[in-house]
């Protein structure tokens, strides 16, 4: 397990957890995609017990799936950014949004879930022209 520390992206929000490196995900839902505005979203769990939120207070929304069961995601009341999803009742994880960890350079995916509702052109970025900084 890897200790992590993160943030929201004006600073309201500060917390701590630990994660396995090797549970990094990229999900391609329709939900994750509407919920970050763009093409997926990158998590990686953390066991409950290990989450402590250090600095503000987390404002959440409870998305019912398709399934039936309820999520709840956690997000900043200032900024907007995303911190976490988790089950609506006695979480076992937390699901961390790996661009709020101080450590993200450290967490490359491992999986992809939900390929079926991936955007075909985020498939292969790589060959898209980039420049250092803008």
């Amino acid at each position: 397990m890897m200790p992590v520390t993160g943030q929201c992206h004006c600073g309201q929000i500060a917390y701590e957890a630990l994660v396995d490196p090797e549970r990094v995900t990229i999900c391609h839902c329709t939900d994750c995609q509407r919920l970050t505005g763009t093409a997926y979203r990158v998590t990686v769990p953390a066991p409950s017990a290990s989450f402590r939120v250090l600095r503000g207070a987390v404002t959440t929304y409870v998305k019912t799936g398709s399934s039936g069961r309820q999520r709840v995601h956690g997000f900043c009341p200032r900024c907007g950014s995303p911190i976490f999803s988790a089950a609506a009742k006695d979480p076992a994880t937390y699901g961390l949004r790996v661009g709020t960890l101080d450590q993200r350079a450290d967490l490359p995916p491992k999986r992809r879930i939900w390929c079926r509702s991936a955007l075909a052109w985020s498939q292969s970025i790589g060959d898209v022209p980039g420049v250092p900084t803008e």
